[in-house]
């Protein structure tokens, strides 16, 4: 039974925003009782978004609304969003920031390098960057000794050759109520259906500056254009779209003329990108910006 609110009985004063998310097999009138449902309990929608993958047979929508949490506990819109789930063939998620408003969870990817992740779990223990970090995930074992050394949560979801197993993740990313899922150099490309899984969420370490230098090799692109100045980019990741309007944070270094590649590199893995990343989700979990309609927009300061 699905328990729905009186909307003249609701009042506004103590209003979350929740983002809905639901995933699956593509069918008719998939949408149709999700948005019923919470505009018949005196939720306001301030955005939503439907997506209908022909070639994977894929729905997914993004509903994103200010749930009357004074009247409607969120554990019950998502225990009836659950409900809906089940009777539609639907991967539905109900998730708020407001639920940890000073401390979100952080699950971090790795595959390789581990100064990314290294600069965000060092913020996190001297209190630099407000967060928990909910688990360390990898699909190769490179970073596991970051999980011992600060007390995380290890999960492995790649097979002897990196090969990610993305049930698991998403699996893991549950079971640790990840708030946000870092890609800290995390070297492989997330699915269609994870991303809307988890829309407006996870957040990517490029290391190189977006748009001019995207891809795997943006150091070599740089270096083979003579270029003089080379960055890294933290964005929102949104599938099918190239980072532009969801850039969250870019910062960039000089170099002399002829410095070697190698040098560059050095420099820009070990000490920049590490230093890029963290500002950049320091952004987002301080809540100075945020992502709606696949742009980020910077939050205006609460008086």
């Amino acid at each position: 039974m699905i328990d729905i609110a009186s909307p003249a009985a609701i009042s506004h004063n103590s209003a979350m925003q929740v983002v809905i998310t639901a995933v699956g097999p593509d069918n008719r009138g998939l949408a149709d009782p999700i948005v019923h449902h919470v505009t018949g309990a005196g939720a306001n929608i301030h955005e939503i978004q439907m997506y209908d993958h022909d070639s994977e047979r894929l729905f997914a929508m993004l509903l994103r609304i200010e749930w009357p949490a004074d009247q409607a506990p969120l554990s019950h819109l998502r225990r009836d969003m659950t409900e809906i789930g089940r009777l539609k063939n639907l991967s539905i998620r109900t998730w708020s920031r407001d639920e940890r408003p000073d401390s979100p969870r952080l699950a971090i990817c790795t595959t390789y390098r581990q100064e990314p992740a290294t600069a965000l779990l060092q913020a996190i223990r001297d209190q630099r960057l407000r967060a928990t970090p909910a688990v360390i995930i990898g699909n190769r074992d490179a970073c596991r000794s970051l999980s011992e050394q600060y007390q995380v949560p290890w999960g492995q979801i790649g097979d002897e050759r990196g090969n990610p197993d993305h049930e698991k993740l998403v699996g893991l990313l549950d079971e640790h109520q990840a708030d946000y899922v870092i890609l800290a150099r995390y070297m492989r490309v997330l699915p269609a259906k994870v991303c809307w899984e988890f829309a407006g969420r996870i957040i990517n370490l490029h290391h190189g500056l977006l748009p001019p230098f995207p891809g795997f090799q943006p150091y070599e692109d740089a270096h083979q254009h003579r270029m003089l100045t080379y960055g890294a980019t933290v964005h929102f990741i949104v599938p099918e779209l190239d980072a532009g309007n969801q850039i969250i944070h870019q910062s960039t270094f000089t170099v002399f003329p002829e410095t070697p590649l190698a040098e560059i590199k050095r420099f820009g893995e070990a000490e920049h990108e590490p230093a890029c990343l963290l500002e950049g989700v320091r952004r987002v979990v301080d809540r100075e910006v945020e992502m709606h309609f696949h742009r980020v927009v910077r939050r205006k300061p609460t008086s």
